[in-house]
Formats: C-alpha cells, sequence, structure tokens
C-alpha cells in the first residue's frame, strides 16, 4: 500500500480510502480515553486495519472545540510508541501523523509515519513547511479558522466556499515555497473546525468546487457535532448521520474518508464508489 499510494495521489479517482482514527488522548470528543493507553492503542488500530482501513491516523493531542494545547514532549510521549508498535505489526499499512509540531511530525515519520495530518494547515509551527519537505513525507493541509480554542465563537465568512478556496491556494503556495512537492499535497476543508452546523453542509454540499485545484481531497465528518445536533444524538449514535455525509462526500469528490467506524464506514464507501464509477 505504501509504495502505491504516490500513485494514488496523482490518480485518486479510482478508489476512495477510508482512514480509521485512533486517539491516544483523555479528552478527545468522541472516544477520548478509550485508547489511551499504548497497548490500547495498538490494539484499536489492528483491529482498524482488520476493519479495512487503509490509512490509520495516530493523534496526541485533542483538536475538539476549547481543547488546550499540550507541550511536545506530552505528545511524542503518546504518539511515538503506538507508531512503532504498528508499524512493527503492520509494515505496509499507511500511518498519519495527526499533529501540528514539526518535531513530532519528523520523530513521527522516522519511525514509522507516512503522511503529516496538519490541522493547522503548516501554519502553527513555523518550522513545519521546512520540516515536511525534509521529510519527503506526504502532507494534509486542513483549514481551519483561528485555533482549537476560539474556533467555535462565531465562525463568520465573506463566502466560505470562495475563502476556503483562497486559504488553500495560499497555503499551497508556502508549502511549494518551501519545497514541499505539490504531489505530495492532500487538502481537507475542516468540517467542524471554526464552521457552523450550516457551514458543514454548505461543505459538504459544494465539495466538489475544490476539485479545481487538482489535489486529493479529504473529509473528517466522523460522529462530529453538526450531525449530533441536527439529529439530536449523542456521538456514539452518529452512524447513521456519518454514514450519509460519507456518501455524499464521495460522490462529490472526497477520496479520503477520515472515520471512527471504520468496518461501516467502508461498507458505505464501496458502494459509493461503485455508483461513482458506474
Amino acid at each position: 500500500m505504501i509504495e502505491s499510494f504516490q500513485n494514488w495521489c496523482i490518480n485518486p479517482d479510482k478508489e476512495t480510502l477510508v482512514m480509521g482514527i485512533v486517539n491516544v488522548t483523555p479528552d478527545s470528543f468522541s472516544d477520548g480515553g478509550k485508547f489511551y493507553s499504548t497497548k490500547d492503542a495498538i490494539a484499536h488500530a489492528s483491529k482498524l486495519i482488520c476493519e479495512g482501513a487503509d490509512i490509520i491516523d495516530i493523534g496526541g493531542e485533542s483538536t475538539r472545540p476549547g481543547a488546550n494545547e499540550i507541550s511536545s514532549s506530552d505528545e511524542l510521549r503518546r504518539v511515538i510508541p503506538v507508531i512503532r508498535g504498528i508499524r512493527s505489526n503492520n509494515p505496509d499499512i499507511l500511518i498519519s501523523i495527526d499533529t501540528t509540531k514539526a518535531i513530532v511530525a519528523k520523530k513521527a515519520v522516522e519511525v514509522g509515519a507516512n503522511i503529516i495530518n496538519d490541522v493547522s494547515g503548516l501554519s502553527f509551527d513555523s518550522q513545519m513547511p521546512k520540516t515536511v519537505a525534509s521529510l519527503n513525507a506526504h502532507i494534509i493541509i486542513m483549514h481551519m479558522k483561528g485555533n482549537p480554542r476560539n474556533m467555535q465563537k462565531n465562525p463568520e465568512y465573506k463566502d466560505l466556499i470562495d475563502d476556503i478556496l483562497y486559504y488553500f491556494k495560499e497555503r499551497i503556495k508556502i508549502a511549494t515555497k518551501a519545497g514541499i512537492n505539490k504531489k505530495m499535497i492532500i487538502l481537507d476543508p475542516g468540517i467542524g473546525f471554526g464552521k457552523t452546523v450550516e457551514h458543514n453542509f454548505q461543505i459538504l454540499s459544494k465539495l466538489n468546487k475544490f476539485n479545481k485545484l487538482e489535489l486529493p481531497l479529504l473529509i473528517g465528518p466522523s460522529r462530529k457535532s453538526f450531525i449530533g445536533l441536527t439529529l439530536n444524538l449523542a456521538p456514539e449514535d452518529r452512524i447513521d448521520g456519518t454514514a450519509a455525509t460519507v456518501a455524499l462526500g464521495v460522490n462529490n469528490g472526497a477520496r479520503i474518508i477520515r472515520v471512527h467506524d471504520v468496518e461501516k464506514m467502508k461498507r458505505v464507501v464501496t458502494i459509493a464508489d461503485k455508483i461513482r464509477n458506474a
């Protein structure tokens, strides 16, 4: 899978990939604390791989609304043993490190990560662009208005889609100027990050507008509050709502789906791809 990922990035339309979430945190919004120990996190990753995950995304710092930043040393302590364990057990699986810190990204790639998932879009750590370029790793550039501590305080846009498109264009310029190959970039419009409920539905409805950038798109709608607020459901009960967003997202251009419930969403993606390619 690792060797073929570069080719997939050049032509992602054939198959949509499923990214399974492993939060090594005590405070993530949906599963914080469940997989906080190294042993539990590695076991959960193995389960997600058996369920069909193409990528495992490891996060050691919560980015839920209102979350506080943690130190690099704490984040490294959480994620590095987990990445080592997953890589040891699964030499061919793609591993993503969900971090905004250059030092964490560097250490993670050194022990087996292939992708850096930066929710700040290379903006929180000035060393991140050059670090990613030096590592020759794939980078997910996500859009977020503000930071996790303030992003949900009345987010406003002049034009939501145009504003995100402009942001992506500027971040791509910064990335390529730092030496990152454009073919290594994946874009994420940041569902739930500095967006109202209506904003999130607009992104899903108009996702194909981002296809003009000619880079793979990732979405992460899994169990998020815009689903819960619409259906009045707790995070663990939002699978049906997540499935609807995943199916529509695939149809509208998403080629990586970041989810908690891999087995069920893999089935959704398989059918959505069949319809899309019919």
